[in-house]
């Protein structure tokens, strides 16, 4: 089997200050956002908090990863196809974790063609493997949970129980 090399494409970069109450600025500018504990939380309105960042970038990385799966097919996805995420933040014991649900929608497939295309995109989609054994990902199409495999979530039953 051949080696890769890892090729660093991109690397971002954003400080905070002042934590989940705080600021936090991207070293383009273009993210420049108060923080606040999430208003269900005793937060303040209008202001964004970790999770909701998390959400909105997974959710816009899994998007990617399927259009790559069907480029890859020679399909082409629906320009109306959305994907959901919802990032939970919960507390366990003395800690705390998230866990995450990806909702998709594809409009233009059957049940059988999106559920692989969403399998595949969660095997190549950078946040799905960045969390992969370190948080719960649930998968879902059109809001039914698909069956989980034992991989898709490898390690992380193993880490919650030590």
């Amino acid at each position: 089997m051949a080696s890769t090399e890892k090729k660093t494409l991109y690397t971002a970069e954003a400080s905070a200050i002042g934590g989940r109450s705080g600021h936090v600025r991207s070293a383009t500018g273009i993210i420049d956002l108060d923080m606040s504990v999430p208003e269900g939380l005793g937060g303040k309105k209008g202001a964004t908090n970790p999770e909701e960042l998390f959400a909105a970038g997974y959710s816009s990385c899994f998007q990617q990863a399927l259009l790559v799966i069907a480029q890859r097919a020679g399909d082409k996805l629906d320009p109306q196809t959305e994907v959901k995420c919802s990032v939970s933040l919960f507390q366990e014991g003395e800690g705390y974790g998230l866990s995450a649900i990806l909702d998709v929608d594809l409009k233009a497939f059957d049940r059988e063609k999106t559920i692989d295309m969403v399998r595949q995109a969660h095997k190549i989609c950078p946040y799905s493997v960045g969390t992969r054994g370190n948080m719960e990902v649930e998968l879902r199409v059109q809001g039914e949970p698909l069956p989980v495999h034992a991989e898709e979530n490898a390690g992380v039953a193993e880490k919650s129980n030590a």
